[in-house]
């Protein structure tokens, strides 16, 4: 049985030793209670007696909203690449979000989907998208998980620092949530530490606090914002059977939306803008911010569409990625996970499917019998995971005016990469070959290497963009 606990430091900073077959581990901390907290006690629970995770928020019963999640309310779509991996990680998961009613979309043929100035050809669909609502999933996963007795469940704490040293983590320093006297914090002592706490992470005052060094964070902010409401959808709409639209934001073009079906027959739509052309919370101003977009075929269907929600807006949608995997002084017994790692343009849809993925590379690298799973190579397979959502996120946001950051100039390297993969955005929504291997890249069900596989580069480098609709298709195609 593999241990994370028996840590022996480095010379290097945090490459102790994460791994051992002599001993188990005690008792591992995973903080934050998100969908990537959650599977990743889940995953430390093969290798430890017992797992703790502290939650600032009281969590709720159901499938409701929760506090600590401000986005929760908004669309979120289960990737083919997460669902795959959630289900590997929770056999049955994906047939109790069919049975609490979360719908399966496929693309293209379900969807009306513009980009750079066309639609997409509805032809058969080569990925699926599970698009029921956010707190639907992480109800049924936390029910899963909690119901594991060497997992516990600290809710209304807040971790206000380690313990150890910069050669090692020993610990959290805790609080009740609410509370702010040196007497009120009290010392939990772990042999792994896990940040799991999102974007929010105070990670780097933790680190700084018993010596040792933060990691470098890479960024780059777009300025986009969005705005959602929950529908009721239109009995009918006079010669379609399209059950979703997604507009996607490009050069030239500063507005997105997508409309995709919930459970019980309704809809979240979200409406997007780039910084500058950000979405209004007005309930009346939402349906006519949809008349900016490129084609009225949504703002016609939110006039028909009965509203049942206010407008919620959401405005943290920077890509960041804080790289533990570099050399520092880091200590060993801590890791990161999730959005406390890398966090994406929510815009891609990446983030349920990357936390599912970084969990199942955890599982991997400490289960691994022929490497000793230090702190660093851990949390590069965790990281690692994440590469594939970074590169298409951050490739596409870079692309856009206006967007900031260190990481938001292209190097003369990447030129080329995006210059093909340009072209391929071009040739998607009318070529079915290049959009399948496009799709499976960004579905992360297949590496971006499949955009270079011959069928696709003879398509992409010496061939036409193939026809395309400039009005959404009201049918699917038959071919």
């Amino acid at each position: 049985m593999v241990n994370v606990a028996d840590v022996e430091t480095d010379p290097a900073g945090g490459n102790g030793r994460a791994g051992s077959t002599d001993r188990r581990t005690r008792h591992a901390v995973v903080v934050g209670g998100s969908i990537a907290a959650l599977l990743t006690a889940r995953t430390l629970s093969a290798h430890a007696d017992r797992v703790t995770v502290v939650e600032r928020d009281r969590l709720p019963e159901g499938p409701e909203p929760r506090a600590g999640v401000p986005q929760s309310r908004h669309t979120h779509v289960l990737l083919e690449g997460g669902r795959r991996a959630l289900e590997e990680l929770l056999p049955g998961i994906v047939a109790e979000l069919r049975e609490h009613g979360a719908p399966r979309v496929g693309m293209p043929r379900d969807l009306a989907q513009w980009q750079n100035g066309r639609f997409y050809r509805r032809t058969p669909s080569t990925v699926h998208l599970l698009t029921g609502t956010r707190p639907v999933l992480e109800w049924l996963i936390r029910r899963r998980v909690l119901a594991d007795r060497r997992i516990t469940l600290l809710e209304g704490t807040e971790v206000v620092g380690l313990m150890g040293d910069a050669a090692r983590v020993r610990g959290v320093r805790l609080r009740e949530r609410g509370t702010r006297g040196r007497l009120d914090v009290r010392s939990m002592t772990a042999d792994l530490v896990v940040d799991a706490s999102g974007r929010a992470t105070h990670a780097s005052d933790w680190l700084a606090g018993i010596g040792a060094e933060p990691a470098h964070e890479e960024t780059l902010d777009t300025g986009l914002a969005y705005a959602t409401r929950l529908y009721r959808a239109p009995e009918s709409i006079e010669g379609t059977d399209c059950p979703g639209y997604y507009f996607i934001p490009g050069r030239g073009e500063p507005h997105g939306a997508v409309a995709l079906p919930i459970e019980d027959g309704r809809y979240l739509v979200t409406l997007s803008g780039l910084r500058g052309s950000e979405p209004p919370s007005d309930e009346a101003a939402f349906t006519e911010f949809a008349a900016l977009l490129p084609h009225p075929v949504l703002h016609d269907w939110l006039l028909k569409a009965q509203p049942e929600s206010a407008a919620h807006t959401f405005r943290a949608t920077a890509n960041v990625r804080r790289r533990y995997d570099l050399p520092g002084r880091r200590p060993a017994g801590f890791l990161a996970v999730g959005d406390a790692l890398c966090a994406f343009n929510p815009v891609y849809g990446q983030g349920m499917a990357v936390a599912a993925l970084g969990a199942l590379a955890l599982r991997d690298a400490l289960a691994d019998p022929r490497r000793t799973p230090t702190t660093r190579r851990v949390q590069r397979a965790v990281l690692g995971a994440a590469r594939q959502a970074w590169d298409i996120a951050a490739g596409a946001d870079r692309e856009l005016p206006g967007a900031t950051g260190n990481a938001a100039r292209t190097r003369a390297m990447d030129r080329p990469g995006a210059w093909y993969v340009a072209r391929v955005v071009d040739r998607a929504p009318g070529d079915p070959v290049v959009g399948a291997a496009f799709r499976a890249a960004c579905a992360l069900t297949a590496p971006v290497s499949g955009l270079f596989a011959p069928r696709v580069a003879r398509a992409v480098l010496f061939g036409p963009p193939l026809p395309a609709p400039a009005d959404p298709p009201r049918r699917p195609e038959t071919v």
